[in-house]
């Protein structure tokens, strides 16, 4: 009757020996270490120089590593330390030493080569027990309509161009906090020929709408709803792309960006404490343009004076002020750039952008160098920046563009793919070269809130959890023996290899925890003999009914399992929706919750009664030792 095969014990031992295996390495901790990089890690490789370079520095210092580290790509070299005083001091040195390298901070696992080689590694920790920075970023997403809308009106002129279409006015409006295009045209046959082009080219995403005036006939666009929201969530997930290269760029470690609402992003760096470098790099929206010039000297001087330009050609301001006629029409864009890297002019020995295009850019670039030798070409840098002010003790965001000539040059031979820009600081260089890399925000961002959480408060967390959770667990023991006496052992027993379990499985997925995260283990700590205690007072009752020591324990476990399934699916259905539905911290707490439940059903009910069977199902029993 209380008998498992021997198939069920080896199955269930072999559960057990595995997770323990893979919870190991969460008990080797981790060490302080400062991580070094190429700045473009697909293109470049860490030579033997840099490692004694950045050794020799230490030394000078009288700095020890605790271990050194080259992967086998030669891509990242790892300095380990014994604390973080010393990696701190450590990476302010091989930062202004090293500095066309990534230098970072980093937490390394301490994990022993044999149990990375079978791929147990430990758990992620979240900013709270690691320390770090955490942004919550809003998107500006009435720039980033008016980007799209600005780019549609570039399509309009080119697609009626083709067609050979006159209008006479083409411009982006804005009315009651609405914006959309107007096109207005000198006769109605030639809106309606418009009207049919729009439609065809662009279908139901466009909302067109007549407006007559005297002598003028109005075609008003504006997105649909359903574009609209397209539009919106197209901007979010560019943005955590982009995000997520530069993150990448700096090397951080297990960084964690989330979408929260409609236009928020959660961005938390682990280890990085320099919050102003931080926010410089994912905030910065820069791209480029590439234009030729229009006119000369003398042109640019009238039009700063007018204030006028000519109808093909926009006025800019270089950085020292000077103007500087533009024609209208780009050659190449930022989007179009497919790797950008800080270096040195050989020649000069000034810093230098070296930027390379994709096909389609490198042709646009090829057709307009060929046809322009000897013509002056500019580089325009655009920025955009959300600034929040308060007026009248409310809180009003004001968003510029900042449109900058950062470099005229005259084209001295045709080129296509590969080019360097000139006229920049070193810093700026690397920055240009850091940004165009990852790609351009689609719209600006303003940071709303900013946490820092230094890595002495991380380690107070870890302490005082850790702390709370043994307490609890040695609690739950304690009362399991009071109560339920040997068969209370059994439970304990399961309770630990159900932390062990959980433990397992965290750090198989690689799930990341919390401080909330260790309130859900804490709690599934006293949860997890719930269902003990539903089996072991079922089989009292069975033993009062008359029925044998053996038949209770088996009515025990099979007559309580329905309860325990209904009671631990309920709370489940709950935890899925705090992760469904919660963000950050309530996450993490429902993760461990969720994963607690599952392997306490599997403890609590296989565990305990294989514990049972195997020491007294061949028993005769003469009462039930609980």
């Amino acid at each position: 009757m209380n008998h498992y095969s021997l198939s069920k014990y080896l199955l269930i031992f072999s559960v057990i020996v595995v997770c323990a295996f893979y919870a190991l390495p969460n008990l080797f901790g981790e060490d302080p270490a400062v991580q070094i990089s190429p700045p473009y890690a697909r293109e470049m490789k860490l030579t033997p120089a840099v490692q004694e370079k950045a050794l020799a520095t230490l030394k000078e210092a009288n700095i020890t590593p605790l271990r050194t580290e080259m992967d086998a790509e030669a891509k990242q070299l790892l300095l380990r330390f014994a604390d973080t005083d010393t990696q701190l001091k450590a990476y302010s040195l091989l930062k202004g030493v090293l500095k066309e390298y990534v230098v970072a901070q980093n937490l390394a696992s301490a994990t022993p080569d044999w149990l990375l080689y079978i791929g147990a590694k430990p758990m992620y920790l979240g900013l709270d027990l690691r320390g770090g920075v955490h942004f919550l970023m809003q998107v500006d997403m009435p720039t980033a309509i008016q980007q799209d809308e600005e780019q549609y009106i570039d399509e309009f002129r080119s697609l009626f161009r083709n067609e050979k279409l006159r209008y006479k006015g083409l411009n982006r409006v804005v009315e009651t906090g609405l914006s959309g295009i107007e096109i207005s045209f000198a006769e109605m046959p030639m809106r309606e020929q418009a009207k049919k082009l729009i439609a065809k080219q662009y279908g139901a995403e466009l909302l067109l709408v007549d407006k007559d005036k005297v002598d003028e006939y109005i075609l008003r666009l504006t997105f649909s709803e359903m574009a609209l929201r397209e539009k919106k969530k197209g901007a979010v997930e560019q943005n955590i792309t982009t995000l997520n290269n530069r993150i990448n760029e700096l090397g951080v470690a297990e960084p964690v960006i989330q979408q929260q609402g409609e236009d928020r992003i959660v961005v938390q760096l682990p280890g990085v404490q320099d919050t102003a470098r931080a926010k410089e790099i994912l905030g910065a929206t820069a791209t480029l343009e590439f234009r030729l010039t229009e006119g000369d000297y003398q042109q640019w001087a009238d039009a700063e004076k007018t204030g006028r330009a000519p109808v093909n050609a926009r006025l800019y301001h270089r950085r020292d002020g000077n103007p500087v006629l533009l024609k209208r029409s780009v050659i190449v864009t930022g989007d179009q750039i497919s790797n950008a890297v800080a270096t040195t002019d050989q020649r000069t020995g000034e810093p230098v952008t070296a930027v390379s295009l994709g096909n389609k850019g490198a042709k646009r670039m090829d057709d307009a160098t060929k046809a322009n030798v000897g013509k002056p070409m500019a580089v325009v840098f655009i920025e955009y920046k959300v600034e929040t002010k308060e007026v009248n003790g409310k809180p009003v965001t004001e968003r510029h563009k900042i449109e900058e000539v950062i470099n005229v040059a005259t084209i001295q031979e045709r080129f296509s793919s590969r080019f360097q820009i000139t006229g920049l600081g070193a810093n700026e260089a690397r920055n240009l070269a850091l940004l165009l890399r990852a790609g351009a925000l689609k719209a600006p961002m303003e940071v709303i809130e900013e946490r820092t959480v230094g890595p002495s408060l991380g380690k107070e967390n870890i302490r005082l959890g850790f702390i709370s959770s043994v307490f609890g667990f040695l609690g739950v023991i304690l009362i399991m023996w009071l109560r339920y006496s040997t068969f209370g052992w059994v439970a304990n027993f399961a309770l630990l290899m159900n932390v062990i379990i959980l433990i397992a499985l965290m750090s198989i997925l690689q799930a990341t925890l919390t401080l909330p995260g260790i309130a859900g283990i804490a709690l599934t700590l006293g949860m997890a003999v719930d269902a003990n205690v539903l089996i072991y007072e079922r089989m009292r009752e069975e033993v009062v009914n008359g029925n044998s020591p053996q038949a209770s324990i088996y009515a025990g476990f099979e007559k309580a399992f329905i309860t325990i399934f209904d009671s631990n699916l309920t709370t489940l259905l709950a935890a899925l929706m705090l992760f469904s539905f919660g963000s950050g911290p309530v996450r993490g707490f429902a993760v461990t919750l969720s994963l607690g439940i599952m392997t306490s059903m599997f403890t609590a009910i296989w565990v305990s009664r294989a514990v049972i069977n195997f020491f007294y199902g061949s028993k005769k029993l003469t009462q039930l030792p609980v």
